[in-house]
């Protein structure tokens, strides 16, 4: 397994670069967050690797911290998750924003990655709970109940809205309301516009 890779970037073509490694030139796949944050071409440049061999290719993909690794070899877990997959929810969500969208169920963020649908979203969110939510959300401190306002939003998106309307909505409110106040509130408020 090639664990670690440390040399000069020749290449960024997205998502893909190309690394030199003491005359060994690695063709790495790497999440848009990493990619961003990329030194130019000729700096020397470290990525966390994971190494996928198949029966017709051998990929490599990186990563700019050790966290990312970590969240992309959970994702890889999930039934029906590929490496494209994971890499394009690294790209869409950050690992806080990803551990914080498992921990507080927010299915509408991993929906808005492309090539995530709501059953596949679903999926992630039950299979991931204890692993990614509870290991990263602990480092980054949101390790937290959900406010109420997110049951008012699952709860008006249950029921037909779209979450720009029912976020619409939800701004109105008073801070501090009730999940089942704050339902009626909003309905109320929705039967209006």
């Amino acid at each position: 397994m090639i664990g670690r890779l440390s040399g000069i970037l020749l290449e960024k073509n997205p998502p893909q670069l190309l690394l030199d490694v003491q005359g060994v030139a690695y063709e790495v796949d790497v999440p848009m967050s990493t990619f961003y944050n990329l030194p130019g071409n000729g700096e020397r440049v470290t990525l966390f690797t994971h190494l996928v061999v198949r029966e017709d290719a051998h990929l490599l993909y990186g990563f700019g911290s050790e966290s990312e690794r970590r969240a992309f070899r959970q994702l890889l877990k999930v039934n029906g998750i590929g490496a494209k997959i994971a890499l394009s929810v690294l790209s869409g969500l950050s690992v806080a924003e990803l551990a914080q969208a498992i921990t507080l169920q927010e299915t509408g963020r991993l929906t808005r990655v492309p090539g995530i649908g709501k059953k596949t979203a679903e999926r992630l969110m039950l299979e991931l709970k204890d692993k990614l939510g509870a290991d990263v959300t602990q480092t980054v401190g949101v390790n937290r109940a959900p406010p109420p306002t997110s049951d008012i939003m699952h709860a008006l998106v249950a029921l037909g809205y779209s979450e720009r309307e029912a976020s619409a909505a939800i701004k109105q409110l008073p801070d501090g309301v009730a999940v089942a106040d704050g339902i009626k509130q909003a309905l109320k408020l929705l039967a209006k516009s």
